[in-house]
C-alpha cells in the first residue's frame, strides 16, 4: 500500500529555506513527469515546449508551448509528458504568506483566502493566445531569473514579482466575473474569525468537531457564528467541513490505494456510507468513480498516478 504524497516546507539540512522558489522542469518522451502530490504552496506553471497532460484533483487539460497553469493552495496535481520531443515549463512555487505584508490586514486576506483552498471558481488555465500580449510571460521570466541569479536583492524581486502576477489572475478573475464571494466586503472581525475556524478545521478535520466548539474559539455565540459564516462562506460550518473532509479524501483517491473506509475514517467521517453521500454531493461522483475516472484517463500513457515518488 502506498502512502500519501505531498512536498514539505521544511528545509534541507543547512540550506537557506526561502518562501518561494523558481525552476525549469524538463522531460524527453512520454512518461510522468511528476506524479499526483500536493502542498500548501500555490504554484504557477508556463509551458516553454512540448504538450503535456495536468491533471488538477479529477480533471485533465492538455497544454503546450505559452500555456499557463495555476495551481491552488492544497490542490492535488500530477504532469504527464504526451510528446517525444523536450517538455520543458518554468515552475513557481510560493508559500501564500508572501502575499501578506509584515502584519496581515483584511485588505489582502479578502483577496488571498480563495488561492489557499482547492476550490475556487476561477480560471486555471490560460492559453498562449490569452496571454502573450501581456506582461505575464516575462514577469514569470523575470522571476526565474531573478531566483536562479540570486543577485544583491533578489528576495525583494522575486516577492515584488510574484505579486505582480498574483495582480493580474485577481483582475482576469474580476473581469470574468468568477471571483469568490468572500472577496467582498469583508469586515476585521470577520477575516479574524474565519481564519481562527479555518486552523481549528485544518487541525482537527479528523475529528469529531462541530459548530458549538468553533463558536466559542471565536468568543461568539452559537447563533450568530452559524448566521455569520453562512453568510460570508455560503454554507453551513458543517458543509464547509464536509467540503474539506471531501478535498483530503481526494487526495488519497488520487496517491493511495486504500480502501473507501480507510479513507472515510482518516478523514473524519464515521462511516463510508455517509462519506460517499457527501463525496457524490460535492463531486456529483461516487469516490469509487472518481478514482477509475483518473485511472482510465491514464491507460497506456506509463506508470499509475498512486505513487509517493516524484520523478
Amino acid at each position: 500500500m502506498t502512502e500519501p504524497y505531498f512536498e514539505s516546507n521544511r528545509p534541507s539540512v543547512g540550506t537557506i529555506h526561502y518562501p518561494f522558489e523558481c525552476m525549469i522542469h524538463s522531460s524527453a518522451g512520454s512518461r510522468w513527469i511528476v506524479h499526483a502530490h500536493w502542498h500548501i504552496n500555490i504554484e504557477i506553471l508556463y509551458f516553454l515546449s512540448g504538450r503535456a497532460k495536468v491533471f488538477l484533483g479529477g480533471e485533465s487539460h492538455i497544454v503546450g508551448k505559452g500555456d499557463l497553469i495555476l495551481i491552488h493552495s492544497h490542490e492535488t496535481h500530477s504532469i504527464y509528458a504526451m510528446d517525444e520531443e523536450n517538455v520543458s515549463y518554468i515552475v513557481t512555487k510560493f508559500d501564500p504568506e508572501i502575499l501578506f505584508s509584515t502584519s496581515r490586514t483584511i485588505f489582502e486576506s479578502k483577496y488571498v483566502l480563495p488561492f489557499t483552498m482547492a476550490k475556487s471558481n476561477n480560471q486555471r488555465v490560460f492559453a498562449e493566445a490569452k496571454i502573450k500580449d501581456t506582461l505575464v510571460p516575462h514577469l514569470v521570466q523575470e522571476i526565474y531569473d531573478e531566483f536562479t541569479s540570486k543577485n544583491y536583492g533578489f528576495e525583494l524581486a522575486v516577492r515584488t514579482l510574484i505579486c505582480r502576477v498574483f495582480l493580474w489572475f485577481l483582475r482576469e478573475s474580476q473581469d470574468q466575473r468568477l471571483n469568490w464571494d468572500v472577496a467582498h466586503s469583508l469586515k476585521e472581525m470577520d477575516v479574524q474569525m474565519l481564519q481562527k475556524v479555518f486552523e481549528y478545521i485544518d487541525d482537527n478535520y479528523r475529528f469529531d468537531i462541530n459548530a458549538q466548539t468553533a463558536a466559542r474559539i471565536c468568543n461568539l455565540s452559537y447563533s450568530y457564528f452559524s448566521r455569520r459564516f453562512k453568510a460570508i462562506m455560503g454554507k453551513t460550518f458543517t458543509n464547509y467541513l464536509n467540503y474539506i473532509r471531501i478535498t483530503e479524501a481526494e487526495k488519497l483517491l488520487l496517491t493511495t490505494d486504500k480502501s473507501m473506509t480507510e479513507i472515510a475514517l482518516e478523514v473524519g467521517f464515521s462511516n463510508s456510507s455517509y462519506f460517499i453521500q457527501q463525496f457524490k454531493q460535492f463531486k456529483n461522483i461516487s469516490p469509487v468513480q472518481f478514482r477509475k475516472k483518473v485511472t482510465n484517463e491514464n491507460i497506456g500513457i506509463g506508470a499509475p498516478l498512486m505513487s509517493k515518488d516524484m520523478i
